[in-house]
C-alpha cells in the first residue's frame, strides 16, 4: 500500500521528464533460453557455439534462470510505489541489453504512449565501456530503430553514475556489519574486508571515465566506495578492518591482461598470509546476479571452505528502500539541473558526485565509434 505526501509537502517536480526508463542487462528464464542469451551477450565475437554452452553450464546450475529479471521486476515494484508515495506521477518502463524485455521493443512502446524525454537509471553504478558507454549505445540504437510510422522516439537522459550516493553506499555498509555479525565472536575482529566487483580488460579501465580526468574511473569509483564504506563500519564497530578490492568473473582470452587479483586467488593468499576470517562484500554489483550466486556463493565460498577460512558473503543493495529512493532522488536532482536550478547532490566518498553528461570519449569504445545517447553531444 502507498500513501501520498501530506499537503504540505511541495510536489516534487521532475521537469521536463515525462518517463522513467530501468535499463539492465537482462538474463535467461528457462534453460533453453540460456545458449541465445550468450549468442545476444557475445555477439560479434565469433565465439563457438560449444563454447557457449560451457559457460551456460553456470546457469544450468540454477535451473537455467537468471535471477536478474525477477530481481528487476521486483525492483520496478517498489520503484513504482516509491514514486507514487512520494508524489511523483512518471510512468515507469523497462528495457533489456540481452533478453527480453528488449531496449528495442520498449523503445517502441514508449513512443507509441507519446513519452517526449525519459530519464534512465541503469542497472550498474559504476564507469566503465560495459557499464556505461555501451549501455548508452544500446539506448541510441533501440531509439533510432524506432520505425517513423510510430512516433517520434522520446529523448533519452542517463543518471550519473551512482557508485558513491548514500542510498548505494548505506546498504552496502549495513550489509557489511551484517555479515560481520555473522563470523565466529573470536576471529570477528580481526576479519579481513574482501570487497569484490566484475573484473575487466585492463584497458577498459585505462579508458573508464572522461579523457580530462586521465582514465581510471572504474577502479578509483570502487577504491572510493571501499574507502567510505571501511570508514563507516569503523565508525560503528570501533574497529578499522583491513580491505582489499579483488574481482571475479573474468573472461576473454588468456592473452588479454584483466584486472586482477581473483578472489579465488586472493582468499588463498590472505589465508598463507595468516588472515583468520574474511567478509566479501560484492560492491561491484546492485543485487544478486549470476556473478553473485555462483562466482562468489558457489566458488568463492567454497573455495573458503578449502582453506579453512571463516567467509560470509555480505548482501547487495536488491530492493533496500534507501536504493530504491536512489532512483527519485537521481531523477529530482537532474531535472533540476535540466530545468538551470541550482541542486544539492547526494554523494559520499573522496570523489564527489560524477557528470551529468559524459564527455564524446567517456570509456571510450575500443573497437570502433558507434552513436550514443545522453552524452555531450545531445545538450
Amino acid at each position: 500500500m502507498t500513501t501520498s505526501p501530506p499537503e504540505s509537502a511541495p510536489v516534487p517536480d521532475p521537469s521536463p521528464y515525462d518517463a522513467v526508463l530501468l535499463v539492465s542487462f537482462g538474463g535467461p528464464e528457462k534453460p533453453e533460453d540460456v545458449v541465445p542469451f550468450l549468442e545476444n551477450v557475445t555477439r560479434g565475437r565469433n565465439i563457438p557455439r560449444e563454447r557457449l554452452v560451457e559457460v551456460g553450464e553456470h546457469y544450468f546450475q540454477f535451473g537455467g534462470r537468471s535471477p536478474i529479471n525477477d530481481q528487476n521486476r521486483a525492483f520496478l515494484e517498489r520503484l513504482r510505489a516509491d514514486l507514487t508515495g512520494a508524489g511523483v506521477d512518471l510512468p515507469v518502463y523497462w528495457g533489456n541489453r540481452n533478453w527480453d524485455p528488449y531496449l528495442t521493443d520498449t523503445l517502441r512502446e514508449m513512443t507509441a504512449d507519446g513519452v517526449t524525454r525519459a530519464a534512465c537509471f541503469v542497472t550498474s553504478a559504476y564507469s566503465s565501456y560495459s557499464g556505461c558507454r555501451q549501455y548508452r549505445e544500446n539506448l541510441a540504437a533501440a531509439r533510432d530503430s524506432v520505425p517513423p510510422e510510430v512516433g517520434t522516439p522520446p529523448k533519452l537522459d542517463r543518471f550519473r553514475v551512482y557508485f558513491d550516493h548514500p542510498g548505494f553506499l548505506e546498504p552496502n555498509v549495513d550489509a557489511v556489519l551484517a555479515a560481520l555479525a555473522q563470523l565466529p565472536e573470536d576471529v570477528r575482529d580481526d576479519a579481513r574486508l574482501v570487497f569484490v566487483t566484475h573484473s575487466i580488460p585492463t584497458s577498459m579501465n585505462e579508458a573508464s571515465g572522461p579523457p580530462a580526468l586521465g582514465g581510471g574511473a572504474y577502479v578509483a569509483q570502487h577504491t572510493s566506495v571501499m574507502h567510505a564504506i571501511v570508514a563507516e563500519v569503523a565508525q560503528q564497530t570501533g574497529r578499522t578492518h583491513g580491505a582489499d578490492l579483488v574481482y571475479c568473473s573474468r573472461s576473454g582470452p588468456p592473452q588479454v591482461p584483466w584486472l586482477e587479483p581473483d578472489v579465488n586467488d586472493h582468499l588463498a593468499a590472505l589465508k598463507e598470509s595468516g588472515t583468520t576470517a574474511v567478509v566479501i562484500a560484492p560492491i561491484g554489483f546492485v543485487s544478486d546476479h549470476m556473478e553473485v550466486v555462483y562466482d562468489l556463493d558457489t566458488e568463492a565460498l567454497e573455495t573458503a571452505r578449502e582453506l579453512g577460512l571463516p567467509a560470509v558473503r555480505a548482501g547487495t543493495a536488491g530492493t533496500d528502500a534507501r536504493f530504491v529512493a536512489t532512483v527519485r532522488d537521481l531523477l529530482l536532482e537532474r531535472a533540476a539541473v535540466e530545468r538551470g536550478e541550482d541542486v544539492a547532490r547526494a554523494t559520499t566518498g573522496e570523489l564527489g558526485p560524477a557528470w551529468d553528461r559524459c564527455a564524446v570519449d567517456c570509456c571510450a569504445n575500443a573497437r570502433q565509434a558507434l552513436p550514443v545517447a545522453g552524452g555531450v553531444e545531445e545538450a
